[in-house]
């Protein structure tokens, strides 16, 4: 019989919306019910070209725009082999963001249209189900150590919010809207249903082929 494959499960949002502490929290969760599940993140900063966008990142070094994009969808790119494997052996991937967030920072650039942004990014394995964690920038950026990362200022991280909310027409996609201005316990309890359904929902279908 063939193994039952882990679903797909991504947390988008603006910085410091919570996200990170929400995926630690569901796989915790998931690991504790009996399912297999992982965390990843994106950027993956432990590899080659993850190294180049961290030092991007902290602003030790500049690289032109397009450059940047192109990076960051590479970095994810170099992952999927690993991601399908773990998938397919039936290990639940909770990703702490993924292209959604590369194409809606770069499109809050001046002279970067949305469909650019998506192309490099086209085919990646779809996710089963993306939340986004919905919190005013101006909350956001009262949240600790806000300010340390190169786009970390409300006025970008509010047309990256703009961004995403284009993105989230797109009804190819699974989005999930999480109010996160709540407690750390409450969003995580919805999370956790959302997710449980869909890990159910996913297991005997095939991985879908993102933007596609």
């Amino acid at each position: 019989m063939s193994c039952r494959r882990g679903a797909l499960i991504v947390l988008e949002g603006v910085d410091k919306a919570g996200k990170t502490t929400q995926c630690k929290k569901l796989v915790r969760a998931l690991q504790q019910s009996g399912r297999p599940a992982e965390m990843m993140r994106f950027p993956d900063r432990t590899t080659q070209i993850g190294q180049l966008i961290s030092s991007y990142l902290e602003k030790k070094n500049n690289l032109e725009d397009h450059t940047v994009h192109l990076l960051f969808s590479a970095n994810r790119w170099e992952l999927v082999p690993l991601m399908k494997k773990k998938l397919e052996q039936g290990i639940t991937l909770v990703v702490d963001r993924y292209a959604f967030s590369g194409v809606a920072f770069t499109s809050a650039k001046p002279d970067f249209s949305l469909e650019w942004c998506k192309h490099p990014d086209v085919g990646l394995p779809k996710p089963d189900l993306v939340m986004f964690l919905q919190l005013n920038p101006s909350v956001a950026a009262e949240r600790g150590e806000f300010g340390t990362e190169r786009y970390e200022t409300s006025t970008f991280q509010r047309t990256v919010q703009q961004r995403f909310e284009q993105l989230m027409k797109d009804p190819s996609v699974n989005w999930k809207v999480i109010d996160a201005a709540r407690s750390i316990d409450i969003v995580h309890s919805d999370i956790k249903v959302l997710c449980e359904n869909t890990i159910n929902m996913s297991e005997n279908l095939p991985i879908g082929e993102l933007w596609k």
